[in-house]
């Protein structure tokens, strides 16, 4: 029996990962595929957004004072002396008491005015506008500078581009995000029961799964994915396909990694020089789970069972990843939620049981979804969450709280 002197914590075994990464260089990309990428310099803003006072309705740009007492049943009538679009410079004209200029979203707010009424709220008619109800002052009024002024920090080194981050690159003018280099990922499955997609499965075999749902995790998570196959269970098959997928920064195998007589993942290791940092973590699922790095090269032996593998990468491959595309903000939100049913667990180890929360009531309320076998994928497809229950706890009733790490979310 293998030696256990390496079972750690999960949360030792983030530390020990974490510690062990250090982000890549850097590119600049266009912003259009710029995206989840990473930013490895702070932006600050070399110019107004607006930049200038504009308008944000269509409507009439006019003198709030002027539609005191405005109701549908007295309207207050101003004289229509000018329009202008969004894009033009301004209709030279000036808002004087009793007038209004006609302006459409975006336009620059004419001398004159400190107000916009909406369109909805009128009626114009040969030369005059009815307008419908009083008009606060500055009301639909944008300013300039009133989202981005000159000289603020705007987006930091080690921010994830969500969508709007990229808007507001744009916004300033770039067409480029110097960002973090993407990691490459190869992806090994091993053992001779596995059989791939379009492969004819042999009695005894069952379909390659964690390769597939890996890949799709490496690629959700910004990493460049390589699969490289499956490895059969013989110490020479194993070293060749480890060496060549040690030409990337990041290995990833599945199986082979437990006590069995033919799991050479951990032998592999030794033979290749690779430092381990950890073998077995006290969590459930995903217990056999090996990490070890060679060089600046990151190598996780991750459990063969679907959930524990899939569990496995989202607790301590997904951090790795994303610390080394430079992210600041790595980790899932924790929240408290009402537990639905009661659960029993062995103490000794923290259990990751997968969960479906909802929100009532402005809280939340989980129950598992099925069977927490590790080899049933089906469980993990329909949660939303994962059940956190610590190394200590015994036995959880419903109705009392428990935390949940909400995994279709993340830190932004």
């Amino acid at each position: 029996m293998r030696d256990t002197h390496l079972a750690v914590s999960i949360d030792e075994a983030l530390r020990l990962v974490l510690d062990s990464v250090r982000p890549l260089g850097s590119e600049s990309v266009p912003i259009m595929e710029a995206a989840n990428r990473v930013l490895c310099e702070d932006i600050v803003a070399d110019t107004m957004v607006p930049p200038l006072d504009d308008s944000g309705m269509d409507g009439y740009a006019l003198i709030a004072e002027d539609t005191r007492g405005a109701s549908r049943e007295h309207p207050v009538r101003l004289q229509v002396i000018g329009e202008v679009q969004a894009g033009a410079l301004s209709t030279g004209k000036e808002v004087a008491k009793g007038t209004a200029i006609r302006i459409m979203t975006g336009a620059p707010i004419p001398r004159g005015a400190d107000a916009v009424i909406q369109v909805e709220d009128t009626q114009e008619d040969s030369g005059f506008v009815s307008v419908l109800r009083e008009t606060a002052q500055f009301e639909n009024y944008r300013y300039a500078g009133e989202s981005i002024k000159i000289g603020d920090e705007v987006l930091f080194k080690g921010d994830r581009l969500t969508p709007s981050k990229v808007g507001i690159l744009a916004s300033l003018n770039y067409d480029k995000a110097r960002v973090y280099r993407q990691p490459t990922v190869s992806i090994v499955s091993t053992g001779n029961e596995l059989a791939d997609i379009g492969e004819e499965i042999r009695f005894g075999q069952i379909r390659n799964v964690n390769a597939y749902t890996l890949y799709a995790e490496v690629e959700k998570y910004g990493g460049l994915p390589r699969y490289l196959g499956i490895v059969k269970d013989t110490m020479e098959d194993t070293k060749g396909i480890f060496l060549k997928a040690l030409e990337s920064d990041v290995v990833i195998s599945t199986g082979g990694v437990s006590m069995g007589k033919y799991d050479f993942v951990k032998d592999i290791f030794s033979n290749l020089g690779i430092d381990i940092r950890f073998e077995w973590v006290k969590v459930k699922p995903g217990r056999p789970c090996t990490f070890g790095k060679k060089g600046d090269k990151l190598v996780f032996g991750l459990p063969g069972n679907p959930v524990s593998s899939l569990t496995s990468f989202i607790q301590f491959v997904r951090p790795a990843i994303l610390r080394l595309m430079g992210a600041t903000r790595i980790r899932k939100p924790v929240v408290n939620a009402i537990l639905e049913e009661d659960i029993k667990k062995q103490p000794g180890k923290v259990f990751l049981l997968r969960g479906r929360f909802t929100i009532r009531n402005n809280d939340f309320y989980v129950s598992t979804t099925g069977n927490q076998r590790s080899s049933v994928l089906r469980s993990m497809s329909d949660a939303n969450c994962l059940i956190v229950l610590s190394e200590d706890t015994a036995r959880v009733k419903a109705g009392e709280r428990v935390s949940i790490q909400l995994i279709d979310h993340d830190e932004i």
